[in-house]
This record gives C-alpha cells, sequence and structure tokens, in this order.
C-alpha cells in the first residue's frame, strides 16, 4: 500500500514531467536565432529573469506573470495559478539560494538563456528560459526547462 508521502511524490514528479514536456512543445516553434541577437537582446533576458525571480521572492504573482508570453498565459489564465505552478513545479527558481546567467543559444529551437541555480535545497539546476518576441518588440519568456545536470529531472 502506497502511504500519502509517496503518492504526493509521484504526482508532483508527473506534473512535473507534464510540465517540461508542454514547456519543450513552446519551444519548438521557430524565433530569432542566437547569433541573430544583440548585445541588448541578451541584457533584456537577463533583466527580464532577474525581475521575475525578484517578483517570486517577493510573492508578486502579477508581476511574475507579466513577464510571460501569451502562449504561457494561455496555460495558466491568471497571476494566482501561474505562481502556484512554479511553487509547486519549479521550486528551485522560486526560491533560489544564488543564479548565475550562462550562454545565450538557440538550444531549444528559440532564443534561450541559461541559468545556473542553486536551488533552495542547495542542489545546483539548471534553467533553460525560451524567449519569444511580441510584436511590439518586447521580449517574454515562453518557457522555462529546468533539469539537474546529467539529466532531465527536474
Amino acid at each position: 500500500m502506497l502511504t500519502k508521502e509517496t503518492i504526493m511524490s509521484i504526482k508532483r514528479t508527473l506534473l512535473n514531467l507534464i510540465l517540461n514536456l508542454v514547456v519543450f512543445g513552446l519551444f519548438q516553434a521557430t524565433s530569432a536565432k542566437a547569433a541573430e541577437l544583440k548585445i541588448e537582446d541578451i541584457a533584456s533576458f537577463q533583466r527580464i529573469i532577474n525581475a521575475q525571480i525578484e517578483a517570486f521572492k517577493t510573492g508578486d504573482a502579477k508581476s511574475a506573470y507579466s513577464f510571460a508570453a501569451p502562449s504561457v498565459k494561455n496555460l495558466f489564465s491568471s497571476p494566482q495559478s501561474f505562481i502556484n505552478m512554479v511553487r509547486r513545479g519549479y521550486r528551485p527558481v522560486y526560491r533560489p539560494q544564488s543564479f548565475k546567467f550562462g550562454s545565450v543559444t538557440n538550444e531549444l529551437g528559440r532564443p534561450t538563456q541559461r541559468v545556473n541555480v542553486v536551488g533552495p535545497e542547495g542542489l545546483l539546476w539548471v534553467a533553460l528560459y525560451g524567449f519569444e518576441r511580441q510584436k511590439d518588440g518586447v521580449w517574454k519568456i515562453s518557457g522555462v526547462l529546468l533539469f539537474q545536470p546529467g539529466g532531465f529531472d527536474a
């Protein structure tokens, strides 16, 4: 017989798997290539990630949600549902001990900012932030693929 804790752990693992598959699917659309990006674009990515993580730290769901692309907002129709998903499935970026920006690539089919994150338990994670440029020229986060180095275990 499975304990309540085991069942909850299985549910969290399945939720993370589903979220990563959805996010990975969002990354498949074509967008600007990393080689075409300007220094200002990369600075925007880092400013946006910093601001969103700060919003997570302060519990400002509305601000954190404002950085999400329409494709993400279609999945999470309110700031509260969005921040609840992040709290449950993306704890390392929700409450990081620290983080450091890595390279910008086209790793997932669109401009992708790599971020090395030390999560709340002190474990190292890699967060790949996908970006899409909006019609008004503003960059928005189209998804985050989170994994520990050496695997895709979120």
